[in-house]
């Protein structure tokens, strides 16, 4: 019988990204990397030499399949290109490996659907690697501002991922590797993501790609795209996020409610890994002439330098502690991860119609 203690992760697919969980893992105690695969077998020796894994406790194959066959392995990572994800998942599951799968988990929302019917019908762990949901600051926000009230109602937010690709790979950029939505698949996921948070999960009644803002490479796939969400039955709270290969790096969220706002400019990655912060006002307003304002903007900060206290350590820490729970058998999967997945996945997939047909406004 295995150690109900310690979660035994496989990687599928050796990119260089996945480095960072390497790292996580070897720093947790609650898991342990026995085994990297990759298609090329060449590749996945050359990642562990990188991240000083050991052949001697680390097992390397040159096949998904290999891995999935490995009875030691508990869970697994997928890091492999978008287009593969569900097949790989879907087996996975089969055979009752929980998956932590990089974002975006699928294709579109029938792939996402297949992976997470696949897991529940294996009684497995579903989890993306929507890493900030998990930061210390995210769990601050919602108690500062969201549970007390303070900022009110939700009326507006505003949300952007953008990160720059050489303009020689842009045209190598291809519906094969990134996925039928491109850049709202690949870098929409964060900001659309962050209004559905910031909504408490509520869905949007309709969504539209705004016109002039969207870019393609010569092979058609999305480059850049800004898109409108309307909440609520008479569309009381909107929301613009923007994503972007074409751009300087930008990870911009902000709120505004009927009480107050809040403003972050690193809601995905913090700009310092041992603490991070936020800025919110409240009760905001001009004071007498329209001179300056009545308040500024106050300054909360999280502590993040303890162990293990960064946000990829925390997902770690949530994924192992519901895999350990569920080896043990005092726990079912916990459905809540694969739910928000699905609903960001319909909210990506929209946005993509909109696209596909002219930009008009999609209904969910």
């Amino acid at each position: 019988m295995s150690d109900t203690k310690t979660v035994r992760f496989g990687l599928l697919g050796c990119i260089r990204f996945a480095s960072k969980f390497v790292r996580t893992v070897t720093e947790s105690s609650d898991a342990v990397i026995i085994a990297i695969s990759d298609p090329s077998l060449e590749t996945a020796k050359t990642f562990a030499t990188g991240n000083n894994l050991s052949p001697e406790t680390v097992t390397i194959y040159g096949s998904y399949e290999e891995l999935l066959n490995d009875a030691n392995v508990d869970a697994v990572y997928l890091t492999m290109p978008v287009t593969q994800r569900a097949k790989w998942a879907v087996t996975a599951a089969e055979k009752k490996k929980h998956l932590l799968v990089e974002k975006p988990p699928a294709q579109d929302a029938t792939e996402l659907e297949k992976i997470v019917e696949a897991c529940e019908s294996n009684g497995v762990q579903f989890m993306d690697g929507t890493i900030w949901l998990h930061h210390q600051r995210t769990v601050k926000i919602r108690d500062t501002m969201f549970d007390s009230g303070l900022l009110g109602d939700v009326r507006h937010m505003y949300s952007t991922m953008t990160t720059p690709v050489p303009e020689q790979v842009l045209e190598r950029l291809t519906k094969e590797a990134m996925g039928l939505a491109g850049a709202i698949g690949e870098l929409g996921w964060y900001p659309i993501g962050a209004a559905l948070w910031a909504m408490s999960y509520q869905m949007p009644i309709s969504v539209r790609a705004l016109p002039s803002s969207v870019s393609t490479n010569s092979v058609g796939t999305i480059l850049s795209c800004t898109a409108s969400l309307q909440f609520g039955s008479t569309a009381t709270t909107t929301a613009i996020v923007h994503c972007s290969f074409l751009s300087q790096l930008s990870t911009d969220l902000a709120i505004s409610g009927s009480k107050g706002s809040i403003q972050m400019n690193d809601y995905v990655i913090p700009y310092k890994e041992d603490k991070a912060w936020f800025e919110y006002t409240s009760g905001a307003k001009f004071v007498d002439m329209h001179i300056g304002w009545n308040v500024t903007p106050e300054r909360v900060t999280v502590d993040c330098s303890g162990t293990p206290e960064t946000q990829e350590a925390m997902m770690l820490r949530e994924f192992t502690r519901l895999v350990e729970g569920i080896k043990r058998g005092d726990l079912e999967a916990d459905r809540r991860w694969p739910e928000v997945s699905k609903k960001t996945q319909l909210v990506v997939d929209a946005v993509k119609k909109s696209v596909d047909i002219g930009c008009e406004v999609v209904h969910l």
